[in-house]
Protein backbone atom coordinates (compact mmCIF):
# COMPACT_ATOMS: atom_id res chain seq x y z
CA UNK A 1 0.00 0.00 0.00
CA UNK A 2 1.36 3.41 -1.20
CA UNK A 3 2.16 6.02 2.02
CA UNK A 4 -0.45 8.52 0.51
CA UNK A 5 -2.63 5.81 1.06
CA UNK A 6 -2.32 5.34 4.59
CA UNK A 7 -2.38 8.15 6.63
CA UNK A 8 -1.50 8.44 10.66
CA UNK A 9 -3.45 11.63 12.06
CA UNK A 10 -5.88 10.40 14.05
CA UNK A 11 -9.28 11.45 12.47
CA UNK A 12 -7.95 9.37 9.37
CA UNK A 13 -7.08 12.14 7.51
CA UNK A 14 -3.41 13.10 5.72
CA UNK A 15 -0.39 14.61 7.92
CA UNK A 16 0.59 17.58 7.05
CA UNK A 17 4.23 16.18 5.63
CA UNK A 18 1.80 13.29 3.62
CA UNK A 19 -0.23 16.00 1.93
CA UNK A 20 2.94 18.30 1.51
CA UNK A 21 4.64 15.10 -0.38
CA UNK A 22 1.04 14.67 -2.82
CA UNK A 23 1.18 19.06 -3.40
CA UNK A 24 5.21 18.52 -4.69
CA UNK A 25 4.20 15.96 -6.73
CA UNK A 26 1.29 17.27 -8.02
CA UNK A 27 1.44 19.03 -11.89
CA UNK A 28 0.16 22.75 -12.09
CA UNK A 29 -2.98 21.62 -14.14
CA UNK A 30 -4.04 19.05 -11.89
CA UNK A 31 -3.46 20.82 -8.53
CA UNK A 32 -5.37 23.62 -10.33
CA UNK A 33 -7.94 21.40 -11.45
CA UNK A 34 -8.45 20.25 -7.93
CA UNK A 35 -8.45 23.58 -6.30
CA UNK A 36 -11.09 24.81 -8.19
CA UNK A 37 -13.43 21.45 -7.27
CA UNK A 38 -12.46 21.83 -3.90
CA UNK A 39 -13.62 25.75 -3.62
CA UNK A 40 -16.68 25.24 -6.01
CA UNK A 41 -18.69 28.23 -5.42
CA UNK A 42 -16.53 29.53 -2.40
CA UNK A 43 -14.18 32.56 -3.06
CA UNK A 44 -10.27 31.70 -1.68
CA UNK A 45 -9.55 33.91 1.18
CA UNK A 46 -6.89 36.79 0.38
CA UNK A 47 -3.82 36.33 1.52
CA UNK A 48 -0.50 38.22 2.24
CA UNK A 49 3.06 37.01 0.54
CA UNK A 50 5.49 35.95 3.26
CA UNK A 51 7.80 35.07 0.71
CA UNK A 52 6.71 35.70 -2.87
CA UNK A 53 7.19 32.70 -5.53
CA UNK A 54 10.93 32.55 -6.44
CA UNK A 55 13.18 30.38 -8.19
CA UNK A 56 16.78 28.58 -6.58
CA UNK A 57 18.96 25.86 -6.84
CA UNK A 58 19.51 23.15 -4.13
CA UNK A 59 21.60 20.18 -3.37
CA UNK A 60 20.52 16.98 -4.66
CA UNK A 61 21.95 14.19 -2.65
CA UNK A 62 22.82 10.70 -3.22
CA UNK A 63 24.27 7.63 -1.57
CA UNK A 64 26.87 5.19 -3.20
CA UNK A 65 24.59 1.89 -3.91
CA UNK A 66 21.65 3.47 -2.81
CA UNK A 67 22.63 2.93 1.08
CA UNK A 68 26.17 3.32 1.54
CA UNK A 69 28.33 7.07 2.04
CA UNK A 70 26.17 10.04 0.90
CA UNK A 71 27.37 12.45 -1.87
CA UNK A 72 26.36 15.33 -4.10
CA UNK A 73 24.83 14.49 -6.69
CA UNK A 74 24.13 18.08 -8.01
CA UNK A 75 21.98 20.62 -8.17
CA UNK A 76 18.18 21.00 -9.26
CA UNK A 77 15.73 24.52 -9.74
CA UNK A 78 13.10 24.46 -7.18
CA UNK A 79 10.43 27.26 -6.56
CA UNK A 80 9.12 27.88 -3.26
CA UNK A 81 6.81 30.33 -2.16
CA UNK A 82 5.27 30.84 1.78
CA UNK A 83 2.19 32.78 2.07
CA UNK A 84 -0.34 33.50 4.98
CA UNK A 85 -4.15 33.91 5.09
CA UNK A 86 -6.08 37.11 6.14
CA UNK A 87 -8.37 35.82 8.56
CA UNK A 88 -10.43 38.29 10.43
CA UNK A 89 -10.63 36.24 14.02
CA UNK A 90 -8.25 33.79 15.10
CA UNK A 91 -4.61 32.25 13.86
CA UNK A 92 -3.71 33.21 10.52
CA UNK A 93 -2.39 29.44 8.23
CA UNK A 94 0.86 30.00 7.01
CA UNK A 95 1.26 27.81 3.66
CA UNK A 96 4.73 26.90 2.32
CA UNK A 97 5.68 25.47 -1.37
CA UNK A 98 8.77 23.46 -2.66
CA UNK A 99 9.21 22.01 -5.36
CA UNK A 100 11.41 21.04 -8.10
CA UNK A 101 11.17 23.26 -11.65
CA UNK A 102 10.21 26.81 -12.21
CA UNK A 103 6.68 27.37 -11.87
CA UNK A 104 5.52 30.46 -9.79
CA UNK A 105 2.15 29.96 -10.44
CA UNK A 106 2.05 25.82 -9.26
CA UNK A 107 4.10 26.98 -5.99
CA UNK A 108 1.15 29.45 -5.32
CA UNK A 109 -1.37 27.15 -5.87
CA UNK A 110 0.35 24.49 -3.45
CA UNK A 111 0.83 26.88 -0.69
CA UNK A 112 -2.77 28.26 -1.12
CA UNK A 113 -3.92 24.50 -0.66
CA UNK A 114 -1.48 24.32 2.60
CA UNK A 115 -2.77 26.49 4.06
CA UNK A 116 -6.60 25.74 3.13
CA UNK A 117 -5.39 22.25 4.96
CA UNK A 118 -5.09 23.76 8.14
CA UNK A 119 -8.27 25.81 8.11
CA UNK A 120 -10.93 24.46 9.98
CA UNK A 121 -13.38 25.72 7.36
CA UNK A 122 -11.80 24.17 4.51
CA UNK A 123 -10.00 21.26 5.94
CA UNK A 124 -12.30 18.37 5.47
CA UNK A 125 -13.33 19.85 1.89
CA UNK A 126 -9.82 19.99 0.65
CA UNK A 127 -9.13 16.15 2.00
CA UNK A 128 -11.72 15.08 0.31
CA UNK A 129 -11.50 17.33 -3.07
CA UNK A 130 -8.05 18.17 -3.08
CA UNK A 131 -5.80 15.51 -2.00
CA UNK A 132 -7.51 12.08 -2.34
CA UNK A 133 -7.77 12.53 -5.61
CA UNK A 134 -4.29 13.77 -6.52
CA UNK A 135 -2.74 10.80 -4.30
CA UNK A 136 -5.02 8.19 -6.35
CA UNK A 137 -3.65 9.80 -9.57
CA UNK A 138 -0.02 9.81 -7.96
CA UNK A 139 -0.41 5.82 -6.45
CA UNK A 140 -2.46 5.23 -9.94
CA UNK A 141 0.94 6.20 -12.15
CA UNK A 142 3.15 4.48 -9.62
CA UNK A 143 1.72 1.01 -10.24
CA UNK A 144 1.51 2.01 -13.99
CA UNK A 145 5.39 2.49 -13.85
CA UNK A 146 6.28 -0.80 -11.63
CA UNK A 147 4.21 -2.52 -13.80
CA UNK A 148 6.08 -1.14 -17.05
CA UNK A 149 9.04 -1.96 -15.72
CA UNK A 150 8.55 -5.40 -14.02
CA UNK A 151 7.30 -6.17 -17.88
CA UNK A 152 10.96 -5.96 -18.80
CA UNK A 153 12.41 -7.60 -15.95
CA UNK A 154 14.85 -10.60 -16.87
CA UNK A 155 15.32 -13.51 -14.36
CA UNK A 156 18.58 -15.42 -14.45
CA UNK A 157 19.10 -18.98 -13.67
CA UNK A 158 21.52 -20.66 -12.99
CA UNK A 159 21.79 -24.99 -14.05
CA UNK A 160 23.97 -27.36 -11.86
CA UNK A 161 25.99 -30.07 -13.61
CA UNK A 162 25.78 -33.16 -12.62
CA UNK A 163 28.66 -35.04 -11.89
Amino acid sequence: MSTFAQTSAPSGLATRQEWLAILARTPRARMKEALDTALDGVAPPEFDWLRAPDIGLAMVRGRVGGTGDAFNLGEVTVTRATLRLRVREGRAAVGVAVHMGRDKERATLAALADALLQTPAFEARMHEHLLAPLAARITESRAQKQARAAATKVEFFTMVRGD
